[in-house]
């Protein structure tokens, strides 16, 4: 029914209502899919060291292999394979872990550190938690997956954007704000549910959204391509933004780590025997990098390039703990080491993003933070359904009434249009979106009368009460 009540004095009141409406539509399905895949992903270090428990308490007291005895057994586990990183082992009595690679594929190989049984094989990327972390990320669909996370989140910030001017008390008291009215029937209910929900959740899940997006192809790139300009340099940075780029960084390491095999390898295009590569100095680095007590796990790399010196790093989730040396293969001595403290703004800035958006940076209390994130998101989503659900007319899609194009939320349309510069794929689709809505509808009236569109040089609806 029409309302009587006179009109809100709120500026744009039912226009940012719409976008809130169009933007949740888009956004809810992907929110509960991030939710629920981040909220796994959290418990990485607890799933991990889970799934690795067999294999922590293998060797007994008695002499120990080489390091570069372990290596070989790895190498030799999985045929044409060479060295890509040898992680230092926590412990003295578990399994060396060790990754070796050919091309852009590489492999875990467990090994007794005494006996050089190959305890077990896996593939990086089919480890539990690298699959849930690509399924977060980017759908396992690839760059195309990514792409579309990317717009989900970007979306998903309008959303709650445009939630919390919605939810701007202008007036009234706290009840149905900070906290929910119980005693209002479900119409009621699910409507405070969900505006207290989201006031909680939204500042938290903006930070995660925000610091989520350095992995997305579409702005890690463009930040990278910022960076590599304004730095006068390609920018390096230790975060990836797509699992091609991955694989083409493994490849490129594997391939400059074969041709230091030697000199005349693939010579002239004919396949020729490798001699093989030493790992002697292996034992020489893990004497220096072991005192040293870096965040684990601690990685060590070989050579990729003639003249190139063996490096070491803490791989750490916890960011801020990284450390990154160079090392001489010859004498095991440090040639540089480059802590946190000593990178960039940018790549500090964003490390600490990345390890409070993974849960790392303060224990078990980022991980509390971040699980009740993830919940609160689950039931603002389920919350804004059930809104939807109840009020929907017959026959329509249930959006709110298309307003008047004035009075305009003028601060709300300039924030959405920086996003829509800072956020170029955001921007992108909002144009798109802003077209289909001025000419592919224009004329197909029964389209905008299920979105509840207002038809083509019609004056506007009249509002229903809210």
């Amino acid at each position: 029914m029409a309302s009587s009540t006179p009109a809100r004095q709120w500026p744009a009141y039912a226009a940012i209502w719409r976008w809130h409406f169009y933007a949740g539509l888009f956004c809810i399905p992907f929110v509960l899919w991030l939710a629920t895949t981040g909220s796994t992903y959290l418990f990485k270090p607890q799933v991990e060291a889970l799934i690795d428990r067999p294999y922590a308490n293998v060797a007994t007291a008695g002499p120990r292999a080489t390091a570069a005895e372990q290596v070989t057994a790895a190498v030799r586990a999985v045929p044409g394979s060479v060295l890509h990183r040898y992680q230092l082992p926590d412990t003295p009595t578990e399994a060396v872990q060790i990754i070796v690679g050919q091309g852009g594929v590489e492999t875990r190989v467990y090994i007794h550190p005494q006996t050089l049984a190959v305890l077990k094989q896996v593939r990086e990327d089919d480890r539990l938690m690298r699959v849930v972390f690509r399924l977060h990320g980017e759908l396992l669909a690839g760059d195309v997956g990514s792409y579309v996370v990317e717009l989900a989140a970007s979306w998903a910030i309008v959303m709650i954007l445009s939630g919390l001017f919605l939810w701007w008390p202008r007036g009234r008291g706290i009840a149905g704000v900070l906290y929910p009215r119980l005693s209002r029937g479900k119409r009621g209910f699910w409507r405070d549910i969900h505006a207290v929900t989201g006031f909680w959740v939204s500042f938290m899940a903006l930070f995660l959204l925000l610091s989520g997006l350095p992995w997305a192809k579409s702005w890690g790139g463009y930040l990278k391509v910022v960076r590599s300009v304004v730095e006068d340099r390609p920018a390096r940075q230790d975060w990836t933004t797509s699992r091609a780029d991955e694989t083409l960084a493994r490849a490129a390491a594997d391939a400059g780590t074969r041709a230091m095999l030697g000199a005349h390898a693939e010579h002239g295009g004919m396949t020729m025997a490798h001699a093989p590569m030493s790992y002697a100095p292996l034992d020489r680095l893990v004497a220096t990098v072991r005192p040293l007590e870096l965040a684990a796990p601690v990685l060590i790399a070989p050579p990729t390039a003639m003249g190139a010196p063996w490096t070491a790093k803490s791989d750490a989730a916890d960011r801020p703990r990284r450390t990154d040396l160079t090392l001489d293969g010859a004498t095991g001595g440090i040639l540089t080491r480059r802590d946190f403290n000593q990178r960039r703004l940018i790549d500090r800035l964003v490390g600490y993003g990345i390890a409070a958006h993974e849960g790392a940076l303060f224990g078990w209390l980022n991980q509390l933070l971040n699980l009740l994130t993830a919940l609160g998101l689950v039931l603002l989503s389920v919350s804004g359904v059930a809104m939807w659900w109840r009020r929907r007319p017959e026959g329509r899609l249930g959006a709110p009434p298309d307003p008047l194009p004035r009075p305009a939320a003028y601060s709300f349309a300039a924030l959405v249009t920086a996003l829509g510069l800072l956020l170029p794929l955001f921007g992108a689709s909002l144009l798109a979106v802003l077209a289909i809505d001025r000419y592919a509808l224009r004329r197909a009236s029964g389209m905008r009368r299920w979105l509840g569109l207002r038809a083509a040089n019609s004056g506007p609806l009249r509002r229903t009460g809210v």
